[in-house]
């Protein structure tokens, strides 16, 4: 019985810009934006968030612009400004407008100076540990600064002579007044601007004061007359701050709407700890393909569509939860199954030979490239006398429901012919290092005439033609569904999966893969999605496992259901 399809994904967002559309707002104008912060790589997390919001601008006619929001000078770089772009372009995605936070410092400093002219805003004296006593909890109100009250031409004077570098770092901030009672700790008087004498990657020393995220960010979105600014569910709280600064300056009002951010199992997805994970030499990189980020997960092999497909399946919802990592790699399977060209490979060989098949002869055995796609075309295979199986296919005392190649069995080798067992050859410890079989030569391409019955196929490369290989499977980084359960004492590093790289040094592919580009995705029949890695060369192909040919979907599908 066929699966019942999934329910459509829900999209609350969608719903929201056709009320707005129809309402007539913003002159039926559909303006979104990307902001991410540059101080690391996106991951598959960001990579919803982008399907997010270009695929709903796009959808309606509209326009996304990327923006930097680069306002904390310590921890930003150009490096990140420069793969951030390119992995928005990998996913298939154009900006209309590049934009950076630091091209409105300039006006963000005019409009702090309104606030204090209008008494909504003030220079703060105390340390940012006195800020946080005063601030009170969620069940107790906070307490006035004792600087709260300062007159605003003295405000003026402070705030001018912090931007002039008169000041020494986190000596005084400027902070908005507004209800140190109110029940949400955003709105207890949050900071705007503090002193950081720092130099920022775009704008140098032109600044030792840097406007807050939480002040830069609704600004942007008003003077990029953004519609619709699309966030995760942290920023939830945030809003009334963020609509609060919008309503007192009187500018555009943006309007900020939030979802649920992707969590995956056996993944981790904060900046921070991913930037740990490199800075430690737990991994290799920020693209090291068994990381979440964009880079690491191209470097693997995943395609574009595959992401952009699995984000539009999830939906969008105003609860967070957790998607299966089955699910994800359900579409990559999906679509490496339509466009990845078929080859044979051996990861860890084992030599057979034939010994009725002429010696020195070499035959030409079609192979079908993509059976998903007639146009593919096929390729010629070199089958020979001598040839190389996987170890895993034979077993001198099969066990009960092998079907594989032992002992007087037949298998048929695929594209090839049919072959049985007649022998092995043991090394000194008793391990079978050659195996010996005949063929039958009325069974080319694998026929069976007589039509007699052959429970097994396996693949196979000819020894003499055959390329080596390194081949990398990659396992899941963390052995737990949450990586950040941990036991006292304990952090996430310990739920590190040690078995998540394997390096198989002596694999065999078949000629067609000389000269394989890097980032060519193949499926080694039998086996799994394998792509080129950067590091290849002519004279030693290195592939990384992408994703096994083992699909659990369909457990994860009914166990799951829709997370919309």
């Amino acid at each position: 019985m066929a699966a019942s399809p999934l329910p459509a994904p829900s999209n609350f967002i969608r719903d929201i810009i056709v009320e707005d559309l129809k309402a007539g707002k913003h002159n039926g104008r559909v303006q979104t934006r990307f902001p991410p912060e540059p101080n690391g790589h996106l991951h598959i997390g960001h990579a919803k968030a982008i399907c997010i919001d270009f695929g709903l601008a796009d959808e309606f006619g509209g326009h996304t612009n990327l923006r930097f929001d680069d306002t904390n000078p310590e921890k930003e770089e150009t490096e990140y400004v420069e793969s951030i772009k390119a992995d928005v372009n990998w996913l298939g995605f154009q900006w209309d407008g590049l934009f950076y936070a630091s091209d409105y410092f300039d006006q963000l400093y005019e409009w702090a100076v309104k606030l204090i002219k209008d008494g909504k805003a003030y220079v703060d004296d105390l340390t940012a540990g006195e800020i946080r006593q005063h601030r009170g909890t969620l069940t107790e109100p906070g307490k006035n600064s004792p600087y709260r009250s300062r007159a605003v031409e003295e405000n003026l004077n402070l705030f001018e002579r912090m931007r002039a570098g008169e000041f020494a770092d986190g000596s005084r901030t400027l902070r908005a007044k507004i209800d140190m009672g109110s029940p949400n700790l955003n709105m207890r008087d949050p900071v705007m601007y503090r002193i950081l004498h720092a130099e920022h990657h775009r704008t140098g020393n032109k600044w030792c004061i840097y406007p807050m995220y939480d002040f830069a960010h609704g600004q942007s979105d008003s003077i990029e007359r953004v519609t619709h600014s699309l966030c995760t569910l942290e920023f939830q709280d945030h809003r009334p701050l963020y609509n609060w600064f919008i309503e007192q300056l009187g500018i555009f009002p943006s309007r900020q709407i939030e979802f649920d951010r992707l969590n995956l199992t056996y993944t981790l997805l904060s900046k921070r700890k991913l930037l740990q994970l490199v800075q430690e030499g737990r991994v290799n990189g920020w693209d090291d393909p068994r990381m979440p980020t964009l880079g690491g997960i191209r470097r693997r092999g995943y395609t574009p569509e595959a992401v952009r497909n699995f984000c539009g399946a999830i939906g969008v919802s105003k609860t967070n939860g957790s998607i299966e990592l089955a699910m994800l790699e359900h579409f990559v399977r999906e679509d490496l199954n339509k466009r990845a060209p078929r080859v044979m490979a051996v990861l860890r060989p084992l030599k057979v030979v034939i010994n009725n098949y002429p010696e020195n002869q070499v035959e030409e055995m079609d192979a079908v490239n993509n059976p998903e796609e007639a146009s593919a075309g096929s390729r010629k295979v070199p089958f020979a006398r001598a040839l190389y199986i996987e170890q895993d296919d034979f077993r001198e005392e099969p066990p009960k429901g092998y079907f594989r190649l032992s002992p007087g069995r037949e298998v048929r080798l695929r594209y090839g012919y049919l072959v049985t067992c007649t022998g092995v050859v043991k090394n000194e410890n008793g391990e079978v290092v050659e195996v010996h079989c005949t063929y039958d030569p009325a069974t080319r391409g694998g026929n069976t005439p007589d039509g007699r019955k052959v429970k097994s196929t396996i693949h196979w490369v000819s020894a003499a033609n055959a390329l080596d290989a390194e081949v990398r499977i990659y396992e899941n980084l963390f052995t737990k569904e949450n990586p950040n359960e941990v036991e006292d004492g304990q952090d996430f590093t310990a739920n590190l999966n040690p078995k998540s790289l394997e390096v198989i040094s002596n694999a065999k592919v078949e000629p067609s893969l000389a000269g394989a580009a890097a980032g060519s995705r193949y499926q080694f029949e039998r086996l799994g999605y394998f792509c080129v890695d950067p590091d290849s060369k002519p004279d030693k192909l290195i592939f990384n496992r992408t994703v096994a040919l083992k699909d659990t979907w369909a457990k994860v599908e009914k166990k799951q259901g829709t997370k919309s």
